[in-house]
């Protein structure tokens, strides 16, 4: 995949999409895991897996969307682009 120099914006295919889905889930237990943390003791391991585990999801639903795999490639966010 190439390096990033924008925001990507979900979508792609419909597999890009739901894994797009599935890492705002992920990004979600994370930020629940991290509030928890606060107020009980959580083992920091399980904090670091669900941030890979957002990550790898964002490289797959890339990946997803590339135009080998028949996807439109990556939509890139440009500031102020509708205005």
């Amino acid at each position: 995949l190439a390096p990033l120099q924008s925001l990507v914006l979900p979508g792609g295919t419909a597999f890009a999409a739901q894994l797009h889905v599935a890492r705002t889930i992920v990004r979600r237990a994370e930020r629940d895991a991290v509030a928890a943390a606060a107020r009980a003791a959580i083992n920091p391991a399980a904090i670091r897996y669900l941030n890979r585990l957002s990550d790898l999801l964002f490289v797959m639903a890339r990946h997803a969307a590339r135009p080998e795999d028949g996807g439109p490639g990556d939509e890139l966010w440009v500031p102020a682009a509708n205005r």
